[in-house]
């Protein structure tokens, strides 16, 4: 595994970031990143139809067991930054309309504001390299 990654949480500071994450899904402070940087994440989207519904309810989904490891940010500027990476299984349906479980890769960044937290979906597409949970 990556030597940046960072597994070392228990079960309850887990709960507890997952807990502020679904919070701000909610009350629908969340972004899910579709810039030019994020190609990947706006084709996963296309290509199951990802209504912003859905994406809510995969988000929702997530649980702690999902947990994979978090990372510091290494963009510019964001280094002080920690991204929390969960890969919930999910049943989507394809183009022809078949039904698929699909390992579903999100990282997360939590803003905490003064105003409240917000949570940016830094990636939301297709487990593209190997994970290991923490807590399976």
């Amino acid at each position: 595994m990556n030597p940046h990654y960072n597994q070392n949480y228990t079960r309850e500071e887990i709960d507890a970031v997952l807990a502020k994450i679904k919070s701000c899904v909610e009350k629908d402070r969340y972004t899910i990143s579709l810039n030019e940087n994020r190609q990947e994440n706006i084709a996963f989207i296309n290509e199951y139809n990802i209504r912003s519904d859905r994406q809510k309810s995969i988000l929702m989904q997530i649980e702690t067991d999902d947990f994979c490891h978090s990372l510091q940010n290494t963009k510019i500027g964001y280094e002080y930054e920690v991204l929390y990476v969960f890969v919930p299984q999910v049943s989507l349906y394809d183009a022809e309309g078949e039904e698929e479980t699909v390992d579903v890769y999100t990282k997360f960044n939590v803003i905490d504001l003064p105003s409240g937290s917000r949570a940016v979906v830094v990636s939301f597409h297709k487990r593209n390299k190997p994970i290991d949970y923490l807590f399976r």
